[in-house]
Formats: structure tokens, C-alpha cells, sequence
């Protein structure tokens, strides 16, 4: 019996690990204008090529996808550029933080009695501390108004959260002297709080910067580090642990011929037993959040 039917008749489990991978559209296969197809990431060179489904970031908005309010319509369901009258980049202002606040999937899914979280480290003692941010992250805005914290370095120390390069080397400069994590160890850290969780978001935006850099080095390194830490992750969901999801909200570093977005559609990615699932249901970003609402309910 193949895994795949083992998921299915007894071990399916419905926990999802929900991978944001910041700035990655689907471009086209050609090493030379795609980095992704270049050899530095195999596995999710694989997962684009076999199982992603093309999705719409452009919400029917004119210009370029933007960061806050693709994020956020991730993030919510909400038509969010239609929203906010055009497609927001960075982070989002008052009125955007609203909408999220009001109308984030966590706190969509606290309502419905699950238990989910941000397994993303924040590299401070304190969540009071993001109180005096003025700039804060859509996953952020998100985070805080479900839980009222976010997992701080404590939990980071601990492998209990996942730094958003993966491998700690952006903490250096911050007076970080603990050990660099190997991407496959922060992959079962990652692996560890999922399966205590019904729903796990990661964040991973070093794709989006290096398309802004338009560094060919860094890119590389990116895409690698990033597909160190989808190996293992891919073969937990194979093995029914959780199912994984990855998306993005825009694109960028497919393509080498600009260093701003595209308009590319972003790839809706899921391996695990609920892939005919969600890929009969999202057509759009918009679709993700009220998806996996759907999900749980089943």
C-alpha cells in the first residue's frame, strides 16, 4: 500500500504547516532567467514543476503586486488591494493593521477552539517590546492580536522557534553568539511545533530581499538554505505528520531581468493527503485563509 493510501485510510492527519515563502512566482523553467531552476534548490525546483498550482496575486488590481496587502489577503481571505484601493508594499498602515486585526486566520481559528501559532522567533526579550514598533509585519499585526505575544529569544534558544533566515546568520550583527543552525535541524525544529499545532505559519522572506538585491551570489545562497530546510519538511508530510503548504504573495526572484515584483502568478504548493483538496478550491490568494477554514471544519 503506497504512503499516500496509508494517509488516507488511518493516518491522516489534518494539522497544516503553512510555509510563506515571501516574493516567489512562477516563471519560467529556464536556468538562465529563473533562479530558481538554476540547480540551487532541487527540491523545490521538483515541487513547482510536479505539484504547484498557478495562483492570481494581482486581485484584479491594476500594478504590481505589493507585499502588505498580498499578505495580507493571504493572511485573511480579504480582497485587500480592493480594500485599500491599490496594492500596498512593505508593511501595512492603520487601516490595512485593521483589517488584519479584525480578520486574521488565527484568530479565525482560536474561535473555532484550534490551537495555532507563529513559529517565527523574534530576536527581543520581551513581546512588549513590538508595542513601540512603529512598523510592524502584516504576520506580526496578525500574531498580536490573537495571542498578545509573539516566541522570543528564550524560545529561539531553545530550538522552540525558527529565526527568519533560518540559519541565525542575520543575528550575528545583533549580538547573537549561540550556534548557526543547520537548515535540516531548523527544519525539525519547525517539524516539532507543527505537530503540536493545528496551524503553523512560517515566514520566510530572504527570497523577496535577494530578488531585490538582484545578486546572483545571495540569491543562490537563499534558494539553498531554503531548500536545505524543504527536504525534511517534505518528507514529514510525506509520512502524514502535518500537511504542508506553500505559497507566496507576489513574485520576484524567479525572474533576473528586474529587481522589483512581477506579475507572475504565485504557486500554491501542497504535499500530504489533502493536496486534491485545497487545489480544487484556490484559484487566488484570497482563497487560502477561507481553504483552510474549510479544512478544519470538515
Amino acid at each position: 500500500m503506497s504512503l499516500l493510501r496509508l494517509c488516507q485510510v488511518g493516518m491522516n492527519r489534518k494539522n497544516i504547516l503553512f510555509l510563506f515563502v515571501d516574493g516567489l512566482g512562477i516563471g519560467i523553467d529556464d536556468s538562465d532567467k529563473n533562479p530558481v531552476f538554476s540547480g540551487s534548490c532541487p527540491n523545490l525546483a521538483d515541487l513547482l514543476r510536479r505539484s504547484a498550482v498557478p495562483i492570481d496575486a494581482s486581485m484584479g488590481v491594476s500594478g504590481y503586486p505589493q507585499s502588505a496587502t498580498g499578505q495580507a489577503a493571504l493572511l485573511t481571505g480579504e480582497n485587500a488591494a480592493v480594500f485599500m484601493g491599490r496594492h500596498i508594499e512593505g508593511f501595512p498602515g492603520p487601516r490595512l493593521k485593521e483589517l488584519i486585526r479584525e480578520k486574521n486566520v488565527f484568530l479565525k481559528l482560536k474561535n473555532m477552539g484550534l490551537k495555532s501559532t507563529f513559529a517565527n522567533a523574534y530576536f527581543i526579550d520581551d513581546s512588549k517590546v513590538l508595542d513601540s514598533w512603529r512598523v510592524q509585519s502584516v504576520t506580526t499585526v496578525a500574531t498580536l492580536s490573537a495571542f498578545g505575544s509573539v516566541r522570543c529569544r528564550d524560545l529561539m534558544e531553545k530550538n522552540e522557534a525558527v529565526y527568519q533566515d533560518i540559519v541565525r546568520d542575520e543575528l550575528r550583527p545583533r549580538g547573537y553568539t549561540g550556534p548557526r543552525i543547520d537548515p535540516a535541524e531548523a527544519a525539525m525544529h519547525l517539524a516539532g511545533i507543527a505537530k503540536d499545532h493545528d496551524f503553523t505559519l512560517f515566514e520566510y522572506f530572504q527570497t523577496d530581499r535577494a530578488g531585490h538585491a538582484a545578486d546572483s551570489e545571495k540569491t543562490g545562497k537563499v534558494l539553498s538554505i531554503l531548500d536545505g530546510f524543504l527536504a525534511p519538511l517534505i518528507e514529514s508530510a510525506e509520512r502524514c505528520e502535518f500537511q504542508l503548504i506553500i505559497t507566496s504573495d507576489h513574485g520576484n526572484i524567479e525572474a533576473t531581468d528586474t529587481a522589483g515584483h512581477t506579475m507572475n502568478p504565485v504557486p500554491f504548493v501542497v504535499v500530504g493527503s489533502s493536496a486534491d483538496f485545497f487545489k480544487h478550491r484556490i484559484k487566488s490568494i484570497t482563497d487560502v485563509t477561507p481553504a483552510i477554514l474549510e479544512w478544519f471544519g470538515n
